[in-house]
């Protein structure tokens, strides 16, 4: 007796424990540790049996008493005085409980489980996904394109029944259209109800006597298929757009899934994109830079000219506002595109070049080379010099 856990103790619940709340911890504690749930698990297997022995005691007034005031020895068989037992319970009577009201949550039983979807109830076919490449400008601007996909369609023999022509599927007699069976076993625990695929329809619910040939019964085919999409302006590289309703073809009258297209990019010879600005360098001779000029600036809508102004630094940048890429969806909302401008230094030069370039700069004073001025003082004062 003294290898006995106390029952109380077993189901998780205080000695003066209602009927309600003694019953609701065993459903727990049964659904835990049921054999069906864990199959050769001993443990498992031992702690069902552990919990089905306290609930039987506690759940019968006149055990519990017996329970409560002589523990174990008031209640196990093998003691003087207490009630014989009957087959599977140790302990004598019947455990009031149906099982199938236990786990009919898992299984499916009739004592309340879930109910099984319609097998021939409309289902919308699956999403599919291709991909297309893209220019930069189309991306840009937006384009439509042609692409093959290859879709799962209606059988167009049999109009997607899966029957061949002047037949018709017919209800399953084993289980009447609904696709699954519910099988009930007496244990000694009680009522066990489990629900499974109909053997004799596969779950469909139906029975085709004459399968159509070009699908085979499945009411179905595989076919290429050229579909035009219309890309929006603004696509980045590696993003996916969705066209509703080109994808697989549903089943029994269900919508068609989507198409997911994901588009790749081609890079351009000299804009560079970071989400919707545009960046891009235009060189400029060193004349241009110091003495300004108009220069042509490449934009998504052509060329735009524009006064350099005099002194003009390498590396100084302009933006143009509402001249990058689109926002898609969003009407008259852009990004900006960002000129930098690189002073291209001569190479190359001839003897005559070479001296106008030494005469040019030893013309110069530091009035013109203000921005070396301010390094070098900026220098002799950080090293003390």
């Amino acid at each position: 007796m003294a290898d006995k856990r106390d029952y109380y103790e077993v189901l998780g619940v205080q000695k003066g424990a209602s009927e309600d709340e003694i019953k609701k911890a065993y459903r727990k504690v049964a659904k835990k540790y049921h054999p069906d749930i864990n199959p050769d698990n001993k443990e498992a297997e031992a702690k069902f049996k552990e919990a089905t022995e306290a609930y039987e005691v506690l759940s019968d007034s006149g055990k519990r008493q017996r329970y409560d005031q002589f523990g174990h020895a008031g209640v196990d068989p093998n003691f003087a005085g207490a009630p014989g037992g009957a087959y599977g319970n140790p302990f004598g009577g019947a455990v009031d409980f149906d099982f199938g009201d236990i786990f009919s949550s898992f299984f499916g039983g009739a004592g309340g489980g879930r109910r099984s979807a319609n097998p021939n109830a409309p289902r919308q076919g699956s999403d599919i996904e291709t991909s297309v490449v893209i220019d930069f400008m189309e991306a840009a601007k937006g384009c439509k394109k042609q692409i093959n996909v290859n879709v799962v369609e209606s059988c167009p023999d049999c109009g997607g029944s899966g029957a061949a022509k002047g037949t018709s599927p017919k209800t399953c007699p084993q289980c009447g259209g609904r696709g699954r069976v519910v099988t009930q076993q007496r244990t000694p625990f009680g009522v066990m109800s489990s629900e499974s695929a109909c053997p004799q329809c596969r779950g469909t619910g139906r029975i085709i006597e004459t399968p159509c040939r070009t699908c085979g019964g499945g009411g179905q085919v595989r076919r290429s298929q050229q579909i035009g999409i219309n890309i929006p302006a603004g696509i980045d590289d590696r993003q996916y757009f969705t066209v509703h309703g080109k994808g697989n073809a549903g089943k029994n009258g269900g919508p068609a899934g989507d198409l997911r297209v994901a588009v790749h990019v081609r890079p351009h010879p000299f804009f560079e994109r970071d989400e919707y600005d545009l960046y891009v360098d235009v060189p400029i001779t060193f004349a241009q830079a110091t003495l300004g000029a108009e220069v042509e600036i490449p934009t998504l809508d052509g060329t735009e000219t524009y006064r350099l102004k005099e002194g003009t630094q390498p590396g100084e940048t302009i933006r143009l506002r509402g001249k990058g890429f689109p926002v898609p969806n969003r009407r008259g909302l852009a990004g900006d595109e960002i000129v930098r401008f690189v002073v291209e230094v001569p190479t190359h030069l001839s003897a005559a070049q070479r001296k106008k370039v030494r005469d040019l700069d030893e013309a110069m004073n530091e009035k013109n080379h203000s921005v070396g001025k301010t390094f070098r003082e900026k220098l002799k004062k950080a090293f003390n010099k």
